[in-house]
């Protein structure tokens, strides 16, 4: 049997109300269709099953053998395809329709967070699945069907094959423990960090640029530590270990000391990326919108 189209559709859904009120009449009826309408679509299902579905006798109609032998069949059929048509509806309308967002591991939540909120607020039917790795590892997914949508910044030009939309820039600040001499600056040239001991994050993503900057300018540094959680390095900061480098908006630690990187400046700009010339579905779209709508100014 060739796959079902619309036309089948309707076909198999004339026959089950034929079924139901052994009356053509009263099924065209119930199906707000007119009966030759309905009596040519059955008569077509029945030349595509290779038999007849009812026995017609003056004003009785039942079913043959072969319209009792396929009827648990069709329908099963007319109610996975009324399910199919129910869930596309809601993906549609966006009362349940799935989305997988990644976000960098290294991007605080607190400028996320509110967006996030409020997306979900206008369209609470989207299962938002949060997916977390490093700007190079949600690039990867991206492209390879992973994710519908990704939050991140990355050093140099992005790949072609992705559309990124700005959403916000942040700074890289200098952080330091409360009574350390930065403290009494409003902002830390990068002449400043000779000689500090650095708690180095191991995901940063401009951690390749920021020590070319330093090696262009003579200045050595001390690296004391290395850790992947931005958590263990705020910590380790507040304990006097030595200095980090962190995004303003990913500070978390209260206490914390944190001053602009400046001489040079050091920012990075955080993008919503998707596949360049890859459809949106009704949810990516939901989110493009209100990701690039919403105020982003602190």
């Amino acid at each position: 049997m060739r796959d079902f189209c619309s036309g089948a559709y309707n076909q198999i859904r004339y026959f089950l109300a034929v079924a139901e009120h052994l009356n053509f009449t009263r099924a065209a009826e119930a199906c707000n269709v007119s009966q030759p309408s309905l009596t040519r679509a059955i008569k077509a299902l029945e030349d595509e099953l290779g038999g007849a579905l009812f026995h017609r006798e003056r004003n009785q109609t039942h079913l043959t053998d072969l319209g009792r032998s396929v009827h648990p069949n069709l329908s099963q059929v007319f109610a996975q395809t009324e399910a199919a048509k129910s869930l596309a509806k809601d993906m549609r309308t966006l009362k349940a329709a799935p989305l997988s967002l990644g976000v960098m591991c290294t991007i605080g939540p607190v400028r996320l967070v509110e967006m996030i909120r409020g997306f979900h607020q206008r369209h609470p039917g989207i299962d938002l699945s949060l997916r977390d790795g490093t700007g190079v590892v949600l690039q990867k997914m991206l492209l390879e069907g992973e994710l519908d949508a990704a939050i991140y910044g990355l050093p140099g030009e992005l790949d072609e094959r992705l559309h990124a939309r700005p959403l916000f820039t942040e700074r890289f600040m200098v952080t330091v423990a409360p009574g350390h001499r930065f403290e009494r600056l409003n902002a830390v040239p990068m002449r400043e960090l000779a000689g500090e001991r650095y708690l180095n994050r191991a995901n940063c993503e401009f951690i390749a640029h920021i020590r070319a900057l330093l090696d262009e300018r003579g200045i050595d540094i001390v690296r004391s530590c290395r850790s992947e959680r931005d958590d263990w390095i705020q910590s380790l900061t507040l304990a006097g270990f030595g200095f980090g480098l962190t995004p303003e908006f990913a500070l978390a630690a209260p206490g914390i000391v944190a001053r602009p990187l400046v001489d040079p400046d050091v920012s990075r700009t955080i993008n919503l990326v998707t596949v360049r010339g890859r459809p949106h579905s009704p949810a990516i779209a939901a989110l493009v919108q209100d990701a690039t709508g919403f105020r982003w100014s602190p």
